[in-house]
């Protein structure tokens, strides 16, 4: 049985303890591998991570749809590059989730 996505307090608290702030000249490998995914400042990180990681369709597909998630364009890293920018970033294998602004639990 899938537990809900709301009350998964244990990989909530996994996925909060291992989202780290990274310059993003570390990621690139990562973006060239197409593994990169934006997640716009107004959504908590750990929230999509773990909404991601349940296989949530309905919610991904909400944000999608919305423009406020999406596979890193290259002019955004291209941006991040030019400013060295530093990004809160955690891991949902395959995917690395990055974001400019990290909300606040």
């Amino acid at each position: 049985m899938q537990l809900n996505p709301d009350k998964d307090t244990e990989l909530r608290q996994k996925v909060n303890r291992e989202t780290a702030r990274l310059p993003w000249t570390e990621l690139m490998r990562h973006f060239a591998s197409g593994n990169v995914v934006w997640v716009a400042d107004e959504l908590d990180l750990v929230d999509v991570a773990v909404r991601i990681a349940h296989d949530d369709k309905a919610s991904v597909g909400q944000w999608m749809a919305a423009g406020q998630i999406a596979k890193v364009s290259d002019q955004q890293a291209q941006g991040w590059l030019e400013t060295d920018a530093a990004l809160w970033a955690c891991v949902v294998s395959p995917f690395i989730l990055v974001q400019q602004q990290k909300r606040p639990h």
